[in-house]
């Protein structure tokens, strides 16, 4: 079954399973999935602890059903995508008193030269200036 037959939604929450052991015990951190024709290519964490410096015991993370509760919010979000099929969606989390706590990004991008090839003007005026 190739991905463009799963939902998008589906394929996000795979791949946000497959961050899960990763996810648990982070306090904060970027998720980033690269979209192309609405399907999910490369994706990962970017993740910088908040304090390298500080010798004291760093705080607990995230429990696996705080990471479960971060799976469903990505998911949601996805109602506000619209209209764009290739992309990035970054999803901000911080772990704050016990709540989960999601930022996120969506990036459409578009290739130009897609557009050109479409719109292809100079074909037009050669086939005028043969008709004429």
């Amino acid at each position: 079954m190739s991905s463009n037959q799963i939902s998008l939604a589906r394929q996000i929450d795979l791949a946000l399973e497959r961050l899960g052991r990763e996810l648990k015990g982070m306090t904060a951190g970027t998720i980033v999935l690269q979209i192309r024709e609405d399907s999910v290519g490369r994706f990962g964490i970017r993740h910088l602890p908040v304090d390298c410096g500080n010798r004291s015991p760093v705080a607990a993370g995230m429990t696996a059903e705080q990471v479960l509760e971060l799976r469903q919010l990505a998911i949601e979000a996805l109602r506000h995508k619209s209209g764009w099929t290739h992309g990035e969606i970054s999803y901000d989390f911080v772990l704050k008193q016990g709540r989960v706590l999601v930022s996120v990004q969506f990036e459409s991008n578009y290739n130009m030269a897609n557009l050109m090839f479409r719109y292809s003007p100079k074909s037009r005026e050669r086939r005028e200036a043969s008709n004429g």
